[in-house]
C-alpha cells in the first residue's frame, strides 16, 4: 500500500522498514515511540490540534497494540486502517481532533459509541474520569476489550450492545463521542446527555457527513459544525432507519465544483487562515482539507463562481483534499475522471512521488484496499484546461475514495468541476 498512495511516502519509507509485518515482541522499543512522536508533531500538531493534555495522551497511546498484525507497519502514518468485520480504526489526527473538540476534563464520565479497535477509548481514558464505550460487533468488542485489559486502561469499560441506544444503566454522561456515523442523531444519546454536556458525532449520508458538536442547553441541542468527515455508517437500528442511500450503480462525487459551503462566511473571514490548514470557508463534501484554499473569481473560475487552490511552500508537507463515494465493481466496470486544473511553479517535493495528482483507491466490503489508479503527476505552470482519464474499477469493489492535492509537491495547483461518473 505505501508504494501506492503519495501520502504515506510523505511521512517517511523508513518508518515501513522499522514496523515489519509479523507480531511485535513484548515491550516497546526506542523506535516504536520515536515514530509515534514524529507523527503526533508532524500530522497532529501541525494540522492545529493545541490541547496539550489531548497531545501528551497522543504520544502516549501504543497505536499498534490495536491494528492488525499486518497492519502494524502503517501504525504511526496518519491514515484510517481496516480492523476487520468491515470496521476500520480511525486516522490518528481525527481521534486527537475529536478528543479536542470534547473538551475532556479529569472529572468526566464519557460514552464513545463505536468501540472499534478500542484505540479511541484509550486516547480519552488518561484524560476523564471514566469511559463507557459500546461496540456492536461481536468480534471486535472481545478484542478491544482484551487490548484494553492487556494495557491497564482500568477506567475504560467495554460492552457489546447497540450504540443506538447508549447505555442507559450508566447515564447520564458528561460527554458523548460518537465514532461511527448515523443519519440523526439517535434521540438515546440525547436523553443520555447531562444538562450542559455535549456531544461530538458525525452526521449525514453515508459519504457526505459533518462532524458537530452539540450542547444540550434546557432540553435542547445548540449545534456547531466543525468540519466535513467521513466514517463508517453506525450499524444496527441507526442503519435501519436511513432514509438517504448511496447508489454504487452510479458512483458521483458530492460539490466537485466547490459551490457549496459547510459555512458561509464573508470574504474578510475567508482571508483569515486557521491553523489546522483547512480553509476558513469549507467546501462541503471534502474531508481531509491540508493548505487548502476557496477562491471566489466569477470572471476566472471554469464553472460557477469558486474553486479550489492548493498551495505548499515546504517539500513533504500534505495539500490535499478527499472524498468517499459508493461504487459496485459488480455493476461498473470503469467509471470516467476528469477536471478541470491550472498550476504555477509546481515542483516535487523531498522525491519524485512527491507530486500533484488525482488518485481514487478501491476497497471491498470489508474496506481492504483493492489497489489504486491516478492521473498526473503535473509540474511546472499551465492555464486553466480540461484532463480525462478512465479507470478500471475492479470487481470485488464495494466503495472508494478520491485524494486530489499537491500531495507533498511545492507550488500552487488551482482546481475545479471534478467528476466521476459510471461509464456504459
Amino acid at each position: 500500500m505505501n508504494r501506492i498512495l503519495l501520502q504515506i511516502v510523505a511521512v517517511g519509507i523508513w518508518l515501513a522498514v522499522i514496523f515489519a509485518a509479523s507480531a511485535l515482541p513484548a515491550g516497546e522499543p526506542a523506535e516504536m515511540r520515536e515514530a509515534r512522536n514524529q507523527m503526533v508533531d508532524s500530522e497532529i500538531v501541525a494540522a492545529g490540534v493545541k490541547d496539550a493534555r489531548v497531545i501528551q495522551a497522543m504520544r502516549d497511546t501504543p497505536r499498534h497494540e490495536f491494528v492488525p498484525t499486518a497492519q502494524r507497519r502503517f501504525a504511526y502514518f496518519d491514515m484510517a486502517l481496516p480492523i476487520g468485520n468491515g470496521q476500520t480504526i480511525s486516522s490518528p489526527f481525527v481521534v486527537a481532533y475529536m478528543t479536542e473538540q470534547l473538551r475532556p476534563r479529569p472529572t468526566d464520565r464519557v460514552l464513545e459509541i463505536g468501540t472499534g479497535s478500542g484505540y479511541q477509548a484509550a486516547v480519552l481514558s488518561p484524560l476523564v474520569r471514566d469511559v463507557y464505550t459500546i461496540e456492536i460487533v461481536e468480534p471486535l468488542a472481545r478484542k478491544a476489550a482484551k487490548a484494553i485489559e492487556h494495557l491497564g486502561y482500568a477506567n475504560v469499560h467495554v460492552k457489546m450492545g447497540d450504540g443506538y441506544e447508549g447505555w442507559p444503566e450508566h447515564a447520564p454522561f458528561d460527554k458523548i463521542i460518537v465514532t461511527c456515523s448515523p443519519e440523526h442523531v439517535p434521540r438515546a444519546l440525547f436523553d443520555q446527555l447531562v444538562e450542559g454536556g455535549q456531544m461530538i458525532i458525525p452526521v449525514g449520508e453515508r459519504y457526505d457527513q459533518t462532524l458537530y458538536r452539540l450542547t444540550k442547553r434546557d432540553g435542547k441541542l445548540e449545534t456547531e459544525k466543525l468540519m466535513p468527515i467521513l466514517f463508517v455508517p453506525m450499524t444496527g437500528e441507526a442503519e435501519d432507519q436511513r432514509r438517504v442511500l448511496p447508489d454504487p450503480a452510479h458512483p458521483q462525487l458530492v460539490n466537485g465544483s466547490f459551490e457549496e459551503f459547510l459555512e458561509e462566511n464573508d470574504e474578510t473571514a475567508n482571508a483569515k487562515k486557521p491553523a489546522n490548514d483547512a480553509p476558513a470557508k469549507r467546501p462541503s463534501g471534502w474531508y481531509y482539507q491540508r493548505q487548502l484554499d476557496v477562491v471566489r473569481a466569477p470572471l476566472q473560475s471554469p464553472l460557477g463562481d469558486h474553486y479550489a487552490k492548493f498551495s505548499n511552500k515546504h517539500p513533504g508537507r500534505m495539500s490535499q483534499a478527499l472524498q468517499g463515494f459508493g461504487v459496485d465493481g459488480r455493476r461498473v466496470r470503469r467509471i470516467e475522471v476528469s477536471l478541470s486544473l491550472k498550476a504555477r511553479n509546481i515542483r516535487p517535493g523531498q522525491n519524485q512521488t512527491q507530486q500533484p495528482a488525482l488518485m481514487i483507491a478501491f476497497y471491498d466490503h470489508n474496506r481492504e484496499m483493492l489497489g489504486a489508479e491516478y492521473m498526473g503527476p503535473w509540474r511546472g505552470t499551465f492555464d486553466w484546461q480540461r484532463e480525462m482519464v478512465f479507470f478500471n474499477v475492479p470487481r470485488h469493489a464495494r466503495e472508494a475514495i478520491l485524494r486530489i492535492g499537491l500531495l507533498g509537491a511545492t507550488g500552487e495547483l488551482w482546481v475545479d468541476n471534478v467528476v466521476v461518473k459510471a461509464v456504459k
